[in-house]
């Protein structure tokens, strides 16, 4: 899931090549000399911490040439570095100069970190009795961030120096750039407010409660950072950041009042008349000069260490705010979904899975009637039924059909009409809609014609590895680390893994990745009541091609026995959670290996696949629904 930015391929210039990146690299050490610096990060995110960027805020894009949704740039007086995960091992050496940058394919034991690096540049000029200079914009990184940084660095001699003017943007608005390829406007975009019937509950409560726990921490004032909480809280979306229903903005919430900064000339009357008595609507630029006087009165400022900005903590300092580092109650209130949200995301779902086991028939006809379909084909089929159900919002990410070995790229996103869905071949769709109250995100791989031995064999181990997760009964506390463990059992056994994490935690028509909650080996956070995560194992082999298996599942608690329920109750038994789906696919029964199932696992299947047809044949013709069946049957 990964946004690409299209840049032009040819310059009305033509000694300046736009498309590569040596220029650019030549401006922003012009920078670095600027400002006495001797090396510059620029990380993924923005100001607002955003994982998909709108356009304007795409600097580590724009300037490296690789546009995957995650990834850090490091740049020095003579050298650069791109740093990714194994999701985009592949991509990054697809869209990196190797000459002009180095890929540093985080995870691998003979490639570095970005601390790593900058370690070995401190030592370096520390060894000619010198301080390193590393330049940050203070707002596109964490406090988080900032003091791993600090830790692991300032014994190796390496100097923080917070920037305030982001490099990469000065290098932008620079002639030519500036002329040729403009920064794009942002903020601009409508803003619409959500009804308590779509959200569950009103902004009111949503203020008491999160006042309530900052109350508990002694806090006076909260700042919020991140574009998917403000919406959240105010119970308000938009479509400032592409397949992201946010808008550009900031908050701030005292214990009596509460304030929303962004682009006001865009607030219809609708949105002041749903905010008002409850929201001050004030200019995005009085973020800043607002939470800097409201200091002055309220000394107390609660700081979620991974849920603001860096920038935000400085100002907080320099105006003698005395900080309390805890967890960011909205973030925490976010991700327990209740009642209302997950019966509006059962619906949504319920229509995606629809567009998506409608997309797999329309392949298989294809194929059969020996018709040549491409990537793009696959994509343009889903994403049209996406927008055929009732009340469609947008896409929730760039769809991500992958044919062959464009399967193995894990966020394939940019779907190819060359590139034809050939016999013996897998294709994996991975692909979300936005609807008017809720996200969905799935993935199927499919077989093209008669699959291998080792196809099957492959996606027999992913899907064992899905059903093992999804069919595991937890108690409370448990871990997404744990979870994730459980999952990769089976694949494990068999010498197989997979690089990503098994599933992340997604919003209510906000944003596909959602956290804190997810189910990897990074997150430490329980899995709660009512939460929503993905659960997606996946394999991958270059050249060969990929299978991914996703589906959307919510935490409910497990039903006590009927034996239990008619004894006395223990007052102290811990509560077990269970996941119930929120997608209804058929997985492809060519490709299942049913003998290396045990019989948990064909349980599970056989009722998952009996819910698949019990939900969908409603929306289905006659002759839709006996294809469904035989497409259920294994």
């Amino acid at each position: 899931m990964v946004l690409l930015q299209t840049l032009p391929t040819e310059s009305s210039n033509p000694s300046l090549d736009l498309n590569g990146t040596a220029q650019k690299f030549a401006a922003l050490r012009s920078q670095l000399a600027k400002h006495k610096l001797d090396a510059y990060f620029v990380p993924s995110a923005d100001e607002h911490l955003n994982e998909y960027l709108p356009e304007a805020k795409q600097r580590r894009q724009w300037i490296s040439g690789f546009t995957g949704s995650a990834g850090d740039f490091l740049i020095s007086t003579d050298k650069a570095w791109v740093f990714v995960d194994s999701r985009y091992y592949e991509q990054a050496d697809m869209q990196v100069d190797a000459n002009l940058q180095k890929v540093c394919k985080v995870g691998l034991e003979d490639h570095q970190t970005v601390e790593e690096v900058l370690e070995e540049l401190g030592q370096k000029a520390s060894a000619q009795l010198q301080t390193l200079r590393l330049g940050i914009d203070p707002f596109t990184i964490t406090v988080a961030q900032y003091r791993r940084f600090y830790a692991q660095l300032s014994a190796s001699g390496v100097e923080i120096i917070p920037v305030l003017e982001n490099l990469v943007d000065a290098v932008r608005s620079q002639s030519p750039w500036s002329e040729i390829e403009p920064t794009p406007p942002f903020g601009d975009q409508p803003v619409i407010s959500l009804p308590e019937s779509i959200t569950g509950e009103s902004v009111a409560k949503k203020l008491e409660r999160v006042r309530e726990a900052m109350g508990k921490k002694k806090a006076a004032i909260l700042p919020v950072t991140k574009l998917d909480q403000i919406a959240w809280l105010y119970n308000l979306r938009g479509r400032d950041v592409e397949c992201n229903p946010v808008f550009i903005s900031y908050a701030i919430v005292t214990k009596t009042e509460a304030y929303l900064f962004t682009n006001t000339s865009r607030i219809d009357e609708a949105v002041r008349q749903a905010l008002a008595g409850q929201v001050q609507i004030l200019e995005y630029e009085q973020y800043i000069p607002t939470l800097r006087s409201l200091v002055i009165e309220h000394k107390n400022v609660l700081v979620a260490i991974a849920q603001i900005t860096y920038g935000t903590y400085l100002q907080l300092k320099d105006a003698k705010a005395k900080t309390i580092d805890a967890e960011h109650p909205v973030e925490t209130f976010k991700a327990h979904k209740n009642a209302v949200e997950i019966a509006q995301m059962q619906q949504a779902n319920l229509k995606a899975s629809l567009a998506k086991t409608l997309t797999l028939k329309w392949i298989e006809e294809q194929i059969d009637a020996g018709n040549s379909i491409s990537e793009r084909d696959v994509a343009n089929k889903i994403e049209g039924l996406y927008k055929q159900q009732e009340g469609f919002y947008d896409l929730s990410f760039p769809t991500i059909a992958g044919a062959g070995a464009n399967g193995s790229i894990v966020h394939y996103s940019n779907p190819n009409p060359a590139c034809k869905l050939l016999n013996g071949e897998l294709l994996l769709l991975d692909s979300g809609s936005q609807f008017y109250g809720g996200t969905t995100d799935d993935t199927r791989s499919i077989s093209i014609g008669t699959p291998t031995e080792e196809q099957r064999d492959r996606y027999t181990e992913v899907l064992k590895s899905h059903i093992n997760c999804a069919m595991q009964k937890f108690p409370k506390g448990t871990t997404g680390s744990q979870i994730d463990g459980i999952a990769r059992s089976s694949m494990w056994q068999s010498g197989l893994d997979f690089g990503h994490g098994t599933g992340h935690g997604v919003g209510v028509f906000l944003n596909v990745h959602e956290g804190p909650n997810g189910i990897s080996k990074r997150v430490n956070q329980s899995l709660d009541l009512g939460t929503i995560n993905s659960i997606e194992p996946g394999y991958y082999k270059p050249k060969w091609g990929g299978i991914r298996l996703e589906n959307l599942y919510f935490v409910k608690e497990v039903k006590k026995q009927e034996s239990e329920s008619s004894q006395e109750a223990d007052p102290n038994a811990i509560p077990w959670y269970e996941f119930e789906s929120l997608t209804y696919i058929p997985f492809d029964k060519k490709l299942i290996d049913r003998h290396k199932l045990n019989p948990q696992q064909v349980a599970w299947l056989e009722s998952y696949y009996a819910a698949v047809v019990e939900k969908l044949s409603p929306m289905l013709s006659d002759a839709e629904t006996v294809w469904l069946k035989q497409a259920c049957s294994f």
